[in-house]
């Protein structure tokens, strides 16, 4: 095996965008009660033996995920061990010395674990409720990045810029337990973002949606390649994609395929998404990016999945619309108990070969 895969520490996690769910009979829950239930899924994540829980930032109806850092802090006092974070934490439309501050409190919550995935938003609805312009996209993105890489120094910051007040050589707390928060990018493609995130030597998170991932290897070898010429160490490489595991392949296909259709169905009228299509379903589970299927076959493709890109990551995207709790919890005990050791092997095993 490659790259930087036996330099880092594999790690296995998943992470929801809060998705609402149903009770066992299809009776929607409630925006208070769902909010409640991603703590309890929260603490699943940990007792089912995996390394990481992320919820990402939505502003939406049916993804009403506004403060996701108030549901970590909540699921931290419960867990010890199972890193926390963003997933992801829309920059452009926030404050960066306030995202700062709310994950450094996350971090003494929970004893330093943690992190922060930093995106420019492919959800746009943050934008015209906190009255930014997405005439500014880049802009806001750019400059909030470079303030938040000096916030994270813990060091006395000094920055100007064009999108917030100046900052005049202030210190901003807490501090965290390790130093510097664990801080990732997200990117869904874009060759700029790569190498920024590479110049600031923030770690990469790959956020695949569609199609086939070993598309995005050249992104991996240029973020190699930008890491190395801006003077850092070789640093993680994440994997974001969404999927379900059930007992058999048919029945994570039966169980997600009514909601992920009619999630896309609205993303296609909001957001001129193309149409999908059984037959594209069927095809992604096969050889994009959706990891649908038992845990023999999802473990497969996701060792496969890294290998490919030279990641020590994966984070899966679990629930996909109005999906029921119950079988969002037996997905999460299945990813943690069958699938997340069976990676650990099967990527083991390869890098073993190469010794």
């Amino acid at each position: 095996m490659s790259g930087t895969q036996g330099r880092h520490p594999i790690v296995i996690g998943v992470d929801s965008f809060g998705d609402l769910t149903t009770d066992r009979d299809g009776t929607p829950l409630g925006q208070p009660e769902n909010i409640r239930e991603l703590v309890a899924e929260g603490v699943l994540a940990e007792r089912s033996g995996l390394d990481f829980f992320g919820l990402g930032e939505h502003h939406t109806e049916e993804m009403p995920l506004s403060a996701p850092d108030l549901v970590l802090a909540a699921i931290a006092a419960r867990t010890s061990r199972i890193h926390l974070g963003s997933a992801v934490t829309v920059l452009s439309s926030d404050d960066p010395v306030r995202v700062f501050q709310r994950y450094a409190t996350l971090d003494a919550l929970s004893s330093g674990r943690a992190e922060v995935i930093l995106g420019r938003g492919s959800s746009i609805e943050s934008f015209p409720l906190y009255g930014f312009d997405l005439a500014d996209y880049d802009r806001l993105f750019e400059e909030k990045l470079n303030l938040f890489a000096q916030l994270r120094t813990e060091k006395p910051v000094t920055w100007s810029g064009t999108t917030r007040a100046a900052v005049p050589g202030l210190q901003v707390f807490p501090r965290t337990a390790g130093g510097a928060l664990p801080t990732w990018v997200g990117v869904g493609g874009n060759p700029a973002s790569v190498v920024r995130a590479a110049r600031y030597g923030f770690s990469l998170m790959l956020a695949i949606i569609g199609g086939n991932p070993a598309r995005f290897t050249r992104l991996s070898r240029l973020y190699r390649e930008a890491t190395r010429q801006a003077g850092f160490d070789p640093l993680p490489i994440g994997v974001h994609s969404p999927g379900h595991v059930a007992a058999t392949d048919e029945r994570a296909k039966r169980e997600y395929w009514p909601t992920y259709e009619t999630f896309m169905l609205e993303a296609r009228r909001q957001r001129g998404f193309p149409t999908i299509t059984r037959e594209y379903f069927e095809h992604e589970v096969e050889y994009g990016s959706l990891y649908v299927g038992s845990p023999e076959t999802v473990a497969a493709r996701i060792a496969r999945t890294m290998t490919t890109l030279d990641a020590t990551r994966f984070d899966l995207k679990y629930g996909m619309g109005p999906m029921p709790h119950d079988t969002l919890m037996e997905n999460l005990r299945l990813f943690g108990t069958e699938v997340a050791p069976r990676v650990r092997e099967q990527l083991g095993a390869a890098s073993s070969k190469l010794d």
